[in-house]
């Protein structure tokens, strides 16, 4: 019989990955008996911990620091001696105050303390999520959370940010070492820009984050200035490691300082949460959905819906995608292994109505995709049930 595997990231601003899983497992219901295994996905950025959690880890609550230095409660994913780790959640975009950017103060500490308080509590592989940052510090914050001194001059503590860098004079690393002896450090980033210049995390991040043309300039001299104090006390320089400026520069801190390696975040958390399991079983008569909010050109650039497609097609699954919409037109779709696309914005043209009613209309989404692909295994039917006007292609 036809195996259906729902493997969707989130819907930014409505639906957890497990709530788009679960309305459209009701859709199908609808319509067909056929099995149903939910996997929800994500890609190392925001809902990477609420994926893990759905997926059986256990969820660890943490007070941090959020990225303007207030605590914020957030939590990491555990299961054995792994830890799952978000930034986003901690000293992302979403946690700034009021959503007011501070691109020369705001720090990555937070994700650093998550990352102590996982080690402190006995885990020795962490797997950190880089999506979403808020800041542009070159893991500098998170570097001083897990034990480093940062010295100006004057033998002070920096403050934090990346501004701050600047009157950086000298590291010691003693306790970091010491800290994370026996802990591996995993990143999951698809992200290959270096730390500096016109491709580095100030210039291509840094507007994102708030940074004027005169901050981006700033912000990439400290970089340069923290990059050459790193080199001088590590005797190495992976100011151009690919990644080494995501998320403001923090692949530069976790792979410099903390000796980190780096994984497409997609095919990380894909094997974390169990998709890989779950896909070895199906084959061509079975069916993959996948989806995200918005199905567009960024998708195609590692974002989970596209390894999802990827990992499929490999195994000659057929997948469709469900969103809230798509600007990909047939060819793009087709090329990324997504057979066909199911919008909310082709049965809903109120976008506001799309968000604040994704579920049900997520259920009327599933319900045409069972009778577009799984017709010949209908059990039951009826009539009255409201049936999407279209889909893509």
């Amino acid at each position: 019989m036809t195996t259906v595997l729902v493997a969707s990231d989130k819907f930014k601003g409505s639906l957890t990955a497990a709530q788009v899983a679960a309305a459209v497992s009701a859709g199908i219901r609808r319509v067909s008996s056929v099995p149903i295994v939910s996997v929800p996905v994500a890609d190392g950025g925001d809902g990477t911990v609420d994926a893990a959690v759905s997926a059986g880890f256990e969820r660890v609550p943490v007070t941090a620091s959020g990225p303007t230095g207030e605590p914020v409660q957030t939590a990491y994913a555990r299961r054995g001696d792994t830890a799952v780790i978000e930034m986003a959640d901690v000293a992302g975009l979403v946690r700034l105050p009021g959503g007011v950017r501070q691109p020369l103060t705001a720090t990555s500490r937070g994700l650093g303390e998550v990352m102590a308080a996982a080690i402190d509590a006995g885990c020795t592989q962490l797997v950190v999520g880089i999506g979403g940052s808020a800041s542009t510090d070159g893991g500098a914050g998170l570097v001083a959370a897990l034990g480093a001194s940062l010295l100006d001059a004057e033998g002070e503590q920096l403050p934090g940010g990346g501004a701050a860098l600047e009157r950086l004079d000298r590291v010691d690393l003693g306790a970091l070492r010491s800290r994370l002896e026996s802990v591996n450090v995993t990143v999951a980033s698809d992200v290959d820009n270096p730390l500096l210049g016109e491709r580095g995390a100030a210039a291509v991040y840094g507007p994102q984050k708030g940074a004027s043309p005169d901050d981006v300039e700033r912000l990439d001299a400290a970089l340069a200035h923290w990059a050459d104090v790193v080199e001088e006390v590590t005797g190495r320089d992976d100011r151009h490691h690919p990644g080494a400026g995501a998320a403001g520069g923090v692949g530069f801190g976790l792979v410099g300082v903390l000796g980190a390696r780096v994984r497409s975040g997609i095919d990380l958390l894909l094997e974390l949460v169990g998709f890989d399991a779950a896909l070895a079983h199906l084959g061509p008569d079975d069916l993959v959905i996948t989806g995200e909010g918005s199905l567009d050109e960024q998708t195609l650039n590692g974002k989970a819906p596209a390894g999802v497609a990827a990992a499929a097609a490999a195994r000659g699954v057929p997948v469709v995608a469900v969103c809230g919409r798509t600007t990909l037109d047939v060819e793009r779709l087709r090329e990324a292994g997504i057979d066909a696309a199911y919008a909310l914005a082709d049965i809903e043209p109120d976008i506001r109505r799309c968000f604040t009613h994704a579920a049900a209309l997520l259920e009327q989404l599933g319900e045409r995709v069972a009778r577009d692909r799984l017709a010949h295994k209908t059990t039951r039917s009826d009539d009255a049930v409201d049936t999407p006007k279209g889909a893509t292609p």
